[in-house]
């Protein structure tokens, strides 16, 4: 993903945090007119869609609380960011990034929502490890990689580590 296009992911998701003024997926649905619905899917655990220009979100209704939020997360970021190819995109495998850009930049907008800085970086400076970082924030190794990429973006120097591109699948 290219750097000016990962900058705007990241202004968009923090407009949002600030507009709404909480980082809690269903506050953020509510705010934008996204209507969220639980779904007894059976391996897809989300699908963002935009039927006669009413926004939904379909999501899988046994997910534990903290896959959940990300799920949200990551398909509000497709209503932010992909909202016109919505209507002619499928979801199948919301989080396989390895040769889908909208499925990557969701993920990054969910992992900048999710993952304020200032907890990353008071973790980092603890020595904690991406694997700790994700225990102690609730979230997924997958998620805190790509946030640590987001934070790299904003200028620090941290050692990527590589996140699974089919996580949470």
């Amino acid at each position: 993903m290219q750097i000016n296009q990962s900058i705007r992911i990241m202004d968009m998701a923090n407009k949002i945090i600030k507009r709404v003024g909480s980082r809690v997926p269903d506050d953020i649905a509510e705010q934008l007119g996204i209507i969220i619905m639980s779904v007894a899917f059976s391996k897809q655990k989300g699908v963002y869609k935009v039927i006669e220009r009413n926004r939904f979100i379909f999501i899988k209704e046994d997910l534990s609380p903290e896959l959940r939020k990300i799920v949200l997360l990551h398909e509000i970021g497709h209503d932010v960011l992909h909202r016109g190819e919505a209507k002619v995109f499928q979801e199948f495998n919301i989080f396989d990034m390895k040769n889908d850009r909208m499925e990557y930049e969701a993920n990054c907008f969910a992992a900048e929502i999710a993952l304020p800085d200032n907890e990353v970086l008071e973790y980092v400076e603890y020595g904690y490890d991406i694997e700790m970082i994700a225990k102690c924030m609730n979230s997924d190794i997958n998620l805190v990689a790509l946030k640590i990429a987001n934070l790299n973006r904003k200028g620090y120097n941290f050692r990527l580590q590589d996140s699974k591109s089919d996580f949470l699948r």
